[in-house]
């Protein structure tokens, strides 16, 4: 017997179901995407690993897919590091490219080729695939869809207060409760000034970005592996120990670091996000937090986090500003801030609180009986004059008996279904009945389509 066919762990298929659950969560994003003014682009699933390389962080370098140079790969290639057993050196000789890891950094690729087609402040948004080699685990996927919103060539932290808008309007759509979690990397570059770390500004971030993972004591762990100084990190435990209320935890930072023009900066810039957030009206609730980092190396100003209030999973959205992630593509002094919604964990999330509307269980709205060739016939002529109305309908594909084709209706929950017979061909007329209720009645074309229409 042949071996069943499988798929690479961390992937999954979606079936038709599926699709339309996950078309409802892309339909709603895009939707509210265009409503803050932004337009879609697209990039290559692939991209040159000079771009992708050294944008992440050691830990994000790690989790690229590269893809083998196609022919004699291993041409000219000295076969000590295969002998030696060196990856990350023999990868770099047999591989030019790989999938991306996210959208980010391929539309920093996308604005600096593109740079003198593009009016200045550029608004994009793109909905596409990522994949990153990690351990496949509960919400976290090898391959999986992000939803990016990206705002570059403007400094001003409206763009922040508009995309979190922007976030609390999509979620209160998808009726999902969150906490909009915020942090400024000129915080975290204060505080690793303040505990006589500065250098250490990557480590100690990719470190405390993992508090609700693996706790402090893990965390301490790490930073000490990491070859942060034991004074240094026992100077960092009260800071990250503030707690209160947002304004008071921004107090009680203000004069942690009054003697850091970096941390004192950022301190005001998010104070003015915040405050302004706060005029506005948020449905979600908003938190200060000053252990998130997101510890990607890009971010330079306000972070951005994302997480649904009644399950238990990841980050489900997150963001931030980042001035100088152009700069490595040589064109240096483009500030950008943009966002990231996790479309298959928001996919979960909604599986698991049941918030899809009926909707989305069924495409069909009407299906046509079928008991011969001159019915089907007839049928497929009141079909076409639904669909020019806009209503979706179908034909069970093959004359069978009444009970087989009314199961079909009812296990795919089409609403209503059609009977046409010899008397409702002479009458020019069909037989339609409310899957729901039960309900039959005899009508023409025309009034079928208002009660389907409601």
């Amino acid at each position: 017997m042949a071996q069943k066919p499988s798929i690479p762990k961390g992937t999954r298929d979606f079936g038709p179901a599926e699709m339309a659950k996950r078309n409802y969560i892309f339909d709603t994003i895009r939707s509210v995407f265009h409503l803050y003014g932004f337009n879609q682009i697209e990039t290559p699933a692939m991209e040159n690993l000079s771009t992708l390389m050294g944008k992440y962080g050691e830990e994000g370098d790690k989790l690229l897919f590269k893809i083998i140079n196609s022919g004699d790969f291993l041409r000219g290639i000295d076969h000590n590091l295969i002998n030696d057993e060196d990856c990350p050196k023999l990868a770099a000789k047999i591989c030019e490219k790989g999938l991306r890891y996210d959208l980010t950094v391929p539309f920093a690729r996308f604005v600096v080729q593109h740079r003198n087609d593009l009016n200045m402040p550029f608004k994009r948004f793109q909905i596409q695939p990522v994949w990153r080699a990690d351990r496949p685990q509960k919400g976290r996927y090898r391959e999986f869809y992000q939803c990016d919103a990206d705002v570059v060539g403007s400094d001003s932290l409206t763009n922040e207060v508009e995309l979190i808008q922007l976030i609390d309007e999509v979620f209160a759509r998808l009726g999902i409760r969150t906490i909009i979690k915020l942090n400024n990397r000129k915080i975290l570059a204060g505080i690793a000034e303040l505990i006589g770390e500065p250098d250490k500004i990557t480590d100690i971030t990719v470190a405390i970005d993992k508090i609700d993972k693996i706790g402090i004591e893990n965390v301490n762990a790490e930073l000490l592996e990491r070859g942060v100084s034991n004074e240094a990190v026992e100077k960092l435990q009260p800071i990250l120990a503030i707690s209160g209320t947002t304004a008071e935890r921004l107090e009680q930072l203000k004069a942690t670091l009054a003697d850091s023009e970096t941390g004192t900066k950022g301190i005001a810039e998010i104070e003015e996000v915040i405050t302004e957030t706060e005029r506005l009206g948020l449905r979600a609730m908003l938190d200060m937090d000053v252990s998130l980092a997101r510890g990607l190396n890009y971010y330079t100003g306000t972070i951005i986090e994302v997480k649904a209030r009644d399950v238990e999973i990841g980050s489900i959205t997150g963001g931030g500003r980042y001035d100088n992630l152009t700069g490595v593509f040589g064109m240096p002094g483009l500030s950008g801030v943009g966002i990231s919604f996790g479309a298959d964990r928001i996919y979960d999330v909604l599986n698991a609180l049941e918030l899809y509307p009926d909707e989305t269980k069924r495409t069909t709205q009407v299906m046509f009986t079928n008991f011969g060739t001159e019915e089907a016939s007839y049928a497929m002529g009141l079909m076409k004059t639904m669909r020019n109305a806009g209503i979706a309908c179908e034909i069970y594909p093959d004359a069978s008996k009444m009970k087989k084709q009314m199961s079909r209706a009812d296990i795919l929950s089409i609403p209503y279904v059609a009977i046409v017979g010899d008397a409702e061909i002479a009458t020019n007329s069909m037989m339609l009945k409310n899957m729901s209720t039960g309900d039959q009645s005899l009508v023409k074309v025309e009034d079928a389509i208002k009660i389907i229409k409601g």
